[in-house]
Parts: C-alpha cells; sequence; structure tokens
C-alpha cells in the first residue's frame, strides 16, 4: 500500500509509503488521500488527523517522471487531470476543518510541499530539507507555493522560489514555513502523547499545542545561513524583472564571497529562463490573491507547460533531468531576455481547448494560516 492508515481512538494518521521513491506522489495516492481526508473530515468520531511519511522523506514532490511518460505518449489530458486531484487535495488541507498535524522528518520538495504548508501544525526536525526547485526541470513552483512562499518575510519567497534553494529544519521555522522544531527521537513520544486528543469531546487546538510544545526544541539558526542575510535578499530580489534581480546578485557576489550567492547566481544561469519567469510572475500575483485564486493560476500556468504553448522546456528539463541525466538541458529560449511579455501572458491565461475546463474548488472557508517568523 502506498498510503497507509492507522486508526487509533479520534486520532487518524495518513503515512506516505512509497519510501524507495522518496514519496513522491502518484495519482493513486491522491485519489486515496482525497478519500480517506474527506471522510475524516465529515467524521464526528475524529478529533485529529497525523499527516507523515515513511522513510528518509516527508514527500519529494509528484511523480514528474509519470507525467513526462504519459504526456510524451500523447496523454497530456491525464497529466491535467493528476494535476487537478493534486490541487484539489492541496486546498481540502489547507481548508481542513479538523485538526491537520503535517510532520516533516526528511525531504519534502514540490508537491509534499504543497500537502503540507498549509496545515496548522507544520513540525521539521533535524532531518528536514526543504527546496522548490521545479525551475531546474522547466516547471514553475507551484501546489499553492505561489501563495506560501509570497507570504514569507520580505522577499525570501522570491529567493526560494527563483534558486531552487535548500533550507534545513531551523531555517523553515525561522522564516515561518514551519510551526514547531522537534528531534527526531522525539516524534514517536509526541504522536503517542497526541493519542489524548482523540479522547476529547471537540477538536482543542489549545490542547494540541500544549502538547506539541513539551517536545519542542530550542534552536537557533546559523551565521551562515542565506535567511540571516535577509537584508540582502530583499535589496536583491524586491526587483522588478528577474535579470535584475540576477545583475543586482553579481554586483553583491564581486565584492562578498558569501556561498549562497554564488549558488543562487549558478542556479539561476541553468534553469529555464521561462520558467523563472513564469516563477516570478506567479508569486508576485500570488501575493494579492487568496489561495483558492493561487491554485487557478497555478493550473492554467501548467496546463500550458503540457500543452507545449510557449516551447518544450519541461519535456527537455524533465529528459536531461531524470530520464537520460546527462545535466545539460537546452533551454527555448535560452537566454533571459529573449522571453517576452506576451509568452508569460499566454500562460497565465485560460487554455483555448473545447476538452479544456478551468479549476474548479469546492466553496469552503479558507483557513489556511499565516506563515510568520517563529525565531
Amino acid at each position: 500500500m502506498k498510503v497507509l492508515v492507522e486508526e487509533n481512538a479520534g486520532v487518524r494518521k495518513v503515512i506516505l509509503n512509497r519510501p524507495k521513491k522518496l514519496n513522491s506522489l502518484t495519482y493513486e495516492m491522491i485519489v486515496e488521500m482525497l478519500k480517506k481526508f474527506k471522510v475524516y473530515e465529515n467524521d464526528p468520531m475524529v478529533k485529529l488527523v497525523i499527516l507523515k511519511g515513511n522513510g528518509r522523506a516527508f514527500s519529494a514532490g509528484g511523480d514528474v517522471l509519470a507525467v513526462y511518460n504519459f504526456t510524451t505518449a500523447g496523454h497530456w489530458s491525464f497529466a491535467a487531470s493528476f494535476y487537478r486531484k493534486q490541487l484539489t487535495l492541496d486546498y481540502l488541507l489547507a481548508t481542513y476543518k479538523k485538526p491537520l498535524v503535517s510532520i516533516l522528518n526528511g525531504i519534502v520538495m514540490g508537491g509534499g510541499a504543497g500537502l503540507s504548508m498549509h496545515s496548522r501544525f507544520r513540525i521539521v526536525t533535524e532531518n528536514t530539507l526543504f527546496a522548490m526547485p521545479e525551475a531546474s526541470i522547466g516547471l514553475f513552483p507551484d501546489v499553492g507555493a505561489s501563495h506560501f512562499l509570497s507570504r514569507l518575510p520580505g522577499f525570501f519567497g522570491e529567493y526560494l522560489g527563483l534558486t531552487g534553494a535548500r533550507l534545513v529544519g531551523t531555517e523553515m521555522l525561522a522564516c515561518g514555513l514551519a510551526t514547531h522544531f522537534i528531534l527526531a527521537k522525539d516524534l514517536v513520544s509526541l504522536e503517542n502523547a497526541l493519542r489524548v486528543v482523540g479522547s476529547l469531546d471537540v477538536s482543542d487546538i489549545s490542547t494540541i499545542s500544549d502538547i506539541i510544545v513539551r517536545f519542542v526544541h530550542k534552536v537557533h539558526i546559523k551565521q551562515d545561513s542565506a535567511y540571516s542575510r535577509l537584508d540582502i535578499i530583499n535589496e536583491c530580489f524586491s526587483r522588478e524583472t528577474v535579470e535584475e534581480i540576477l545583475l543586482s546578485l553579481e554586483n553583491f557576489s564581486a565584492n562578498r564571497e558569501e556561498k549562497w550567492i554564488i549558488k543562487a547566481i549558478n542556479y539561476m544561469k541553468s534553469a529555464s529562463p521561462t520558467s523563472l519567469k513564469l516563477s516570478l510572475r506567479s508569486i508576485r500575483k500570488g501575493r494579492i490573491q487568496k489561495l483558492e485564486q493561487c491554485l487557478i493560476h497555478e493550473f492554467n500556468v501548467f496546463c500550458h507547460i503540457l500543452r507545449r504553448t510557449v516551447n518544450d522546456d519541461f519535456f527537455e528539463g524533465s529528459r536531461s533531468m531524470l530520464v537520460d541525466k546527462n545535466k545539460n538541458p537546452q533551454w527555448q529560449p535560452s537566454k533571459l531576455e529573449l522571453v517576452t511579455e506576451e509568452m508569460l501572458t499566454k500562460c497565465f491565461d485560460k487554455v483555448d481547448d473545447d476538452d479544456w475546463e478551468s479549476l474548479q474548488l469546492p466553496a469552503k472557508s479558507n483557513q489556511s494560516f499565516i506563515l510568520e517568523s517563529k525565531l
């Protein structure tokens, strides 16, 4: 079973169980979780749901290879259906009526972030590693990233989305992507302690919070962390265009020998120019949108990418990075200045296809939680 379920009194655990594939999300897993979470949300006996992953990852993202293989075989509509289901699940969890605790003990990227970043409780450990590296394969930070990245302090969200930068658990806590830091060795004790919630008459948020706080481990962010350079990040990533952001980073790099700046520049120079520009526009657009609006515009962009509306970058990036693994994708256009505003605008418009439908999300009150720095 790729999704396991444990039931104990009023507590339910949903466990991603594809450890050899870093719990990358298949269509079947998405459908199964949608079914389970809907049942639990409407079951008065359920007081708390815990979401976690087996192995060394929470989830490294969606099964990109499956999307690539189906689409190159001529079935782009399957990939669109996969993504529609995935965004519907992300929205369900973001607006969930029951308390949801996501335990991120390991790798959390892409689709894994979409599942967890709007949970009320987002627990990280010393094993947690977060990133949104989509631009490296011709995609863009999606699954609600235009919402949760745009709400990070300053322009830190633009930094993460445009550079694929990796964060450890302490940095996630500092910027607000996580709510609590707990040592991995204490997670079993935490889960056992949370069983008491199942005996409550109501889903008591304060009781859950009090239990989690008992296991919190005090941490400090390292001096060489990029988050400790938020002033420089704000200076560079507040610029209007990707070209200006990159130039600003290069100017700083000329006078500073800081690894995070060098990594940022190298990533941006190797990523798809179109993806970088789509990423920036998506995050900026998301800053003034509600979550459902963010998911709808992300769905539009993803479908255009699948249909090769402006280029083949996703297919070229997937071939190079995941299939042939030569890590030398040939992007088209190959330079930032060749990616036009008209190309970007097309990707945010609705798809002109008789069989295509816009993303329709169920009417629910948005209960997604404001991200804020905890350090």
